[in-house]
């Protein structure tokens, strides 16, 4: 659960910026045990995002506080890292404050989960539902976190252990943010192997916005051609 808590997605990077400029930057924050800048192979430049990997969870959450980040000249976003199977998991990406704890047994009361999930982020309130009837509880609750970034940090890890009981953690989905996947901006790129920015309101060019990057900067034609390859390329990425 550790190393999931260290490793961070960095989006919108200038496309001068190398790993070097990145370390530099972030290692006001900590120790970084790792620094990578995600290359188009083919183009030799950068796709404009990268991830970095904090020695501790507690380097990690200082520079996640220290929001909002100007990286050589530009603004950018900064995030968890997800793995490449939850990429389109609303149960993580979704940007809510509030989780579900599922399997929850009789003996554990809402202040265990207070205390708990406490090594998160900061917990509002956690409640454990009841039968309205008989006051019998339901074997689920939830608890509402301060930030959006605690309760994605808690549910990176599917099943916690909770006074020897296992339980399963998600986001809480509205219906609406159910029937749209949680969606917002893309932020997961395809240059690493198992991890992506994951999808989170405000986004960052991420992988499509710097494909269309690359391909305006390669098809220097006719005005009226490159604006009809262009609405193509929209349709064909986004929709």
């Amino acid at each position: 659960m550790t190393a999931k808590l260290c490793k961070l997605f960095v989006g919108g990077l200038n496309v001068e910026t190398t790993e070097d400029g990145l370390r530099k930057y972030f290692e006001q924050f900590g120790a970084l045990s790792d620094c990578v800048v995600v290359m188009n192979q083919q183009l030799g430049r950068s796709r404009c995002f990268g991830f970095i990997t904090y020695s501790t969870p507690e380097e990690a959450d200082a520079a996640m506080a220290a929001k909002p980040h100007v990286v050589e000249g530009n603004n950018v976003e900064l995030k968890r890292a997800i793995a490449r199977e939850d990429a389109n998991n609303p149960d993580i990406l979704a940007n809510v404050k509030k989780i579900f704890v599922g399997g929850v047994k009789d003996h554990i009361e809402a202040d265990n989960l207070t205390e708990y999930f406490s090594q998160f982020g900061v917990v509002e309130k956690a409640e454990i539902i009841s039968d309205k009837q008989t006051g019998r509880k339901r074997g689920f609750g939830f608890v509402f976190f301060e930030d959006t970034d605690s309760a994605t940090k808690a549910v990176l890890t599917k099943y916690h252990t909770i006074n020897g009981n296992k339980v399963e953690v998600k986001k809480a989905l509205t219906k609406q943010e159910m029937s749209t996947g949680g969606r917002g901006g893309r932020g997961r790129g395809r240059g690493m192997q198992n991890y992506g920015g994951g999808r989170g309101v405000g986004g960052s060019v991420g992988q499509h916005g710097t494909r269309l990057l690359e391909f305006l900067d390669l098809k220097k034609k006719k005005n009226n051609f490159v604006t009809k390859y262009f609405l193509e390329k929209c349709h064909e990425l986004f929709w």
